[in-house]
Formats: structure tokens, C-alpha cells, sequence
């Protein structure tokens, strides 16, 4: 196993690879770093990302769960960049419910990678993210990927709905 970690302009992210796939992507710093030639080329893509060069990734992955979860890991890759998708809307492509399909991208591996910050709830709810900065983190996402304009989410920091719940 082998592990990468690199700045981006919203937070330091960690790649690991086992086997010749990306399995994780983590929110931090790691102290254990061994690069190798994928994650140099993971780290390569992520930066194209951020800089608004790479609209999709090509990658080898293999996010680890459930096979629920892996179900909704592959409809969320379906959704475009610059594109949002509800929960109910995943749910109803897979045939399940709204709360599993939330519940799996909370326990998705590969954010960034595997689009969970492109699902959101449906009537305006911004919906939740389980990445390192909450809310925050989705939000500029979001405006990277211009699914969200800038204005509008300063809108939604203003309006208290990035706020965590007490």
C-alpha cells in the first residue's frame, strides 16, 4: 500500500493505492508517504481538477463496501461535472430509498474521485458531506465545478445552511 498526499486550494488530501487501484482518498496530511507512478498520476489529474482542466477522471479505482453502497458509488459517477443530482433521484435509479443512498455517500471512500459532493437533498436542502470542512467543503466543489455559482454560495453561507447543526 502506498500513499500520497498533496495540497489542493480547499484542503490537503491523502491518495492510497493498494494492488494498482486507488482505494482511498482521506481529508489530511498522512506521515506515511510512498509515492508511486498511479499515485503521481492521481495527483497529476486532482491538480488538472483544480485548476478547471479535468472534468472527469481516468483512473483505476475500487472503493470497498457494501454492495448498496457500491450502487450508489456508480450512479454518483454518472452524474456530470457541473451537474447535481437529489438523493431521491439516485434512489429512485437504483431502486432504494433516499436515507441509504445518503447514508452511502457519507461512507464513500473516494470523494472528489466518486462525486458525492454532487448529490444534494431535494426543495433547496443543501443536503450534508462527511469531508473534512462539512458543508464548506461541498460548497466550493460546487463553485469549482460551476454547479453552483459563486453568489449563490455565498448565499447559502449567509443563510446559516453551511452551519453545522448543534
Amino acid at each position: 500500500m502506498s500513499q500520497l498526499s498533496m495540497h489542493t486550494p480547499i484542503i490537503d488530501i491523502t491518495i492510497t493505492e493498494l494492488d494498482g487501484s486507488i482505494i482511498s482518498l482521506d481529508w489530511g496530511w498522512s506521515p506515511f508517504q510512498e509515492s508511486s507512478p498511479l499515485l503521481q498520476e492521481a495527483k497529476r489529474q486532482l491538480d488538472l481538477y483544480f485548476d478547471g482542466e479535468l472534468e472527469t477522471f481516468s483512473l483505476p479505482i475500487q472503493p470497498m463496501g457494501t454492495r448498496h453502497q457500491e450502487k450508489v458509488w456508480h450512479a454518483m459517477m454518472e452524474i456530470p461535472f457541473g451537474a447535481v443530482a437529489t438523493y431521491g433521484e439516485l434512489a429512485k435509479k437504483i431502486g432504494s430509498a433516499a436515507q441509504p443512498v445518503g447514508s452511502a455517500c457519507g461512507r464513500n471512500p473516494l470523494p472528489i474521485l466518486v462525486p458525492c459532493h454532487r448529490v444534494v437533498g431535494s426543495g433547496g436542502n443543501f443536503g450534508g458531506y462527511s469531508g473534512d470542512g462539512g458543508l464548506y467543503t461541498k460548497r466550493a466543489l460546487l463553485v469549482l465545478e460551476g454547479a453552483l455559482s459563486i453568489e449563490e454560495g455565498k448565499a447559502l453561507e449567509a443563510s446559516g445552511a453551511l452551519d453545522e447543526p448543534e
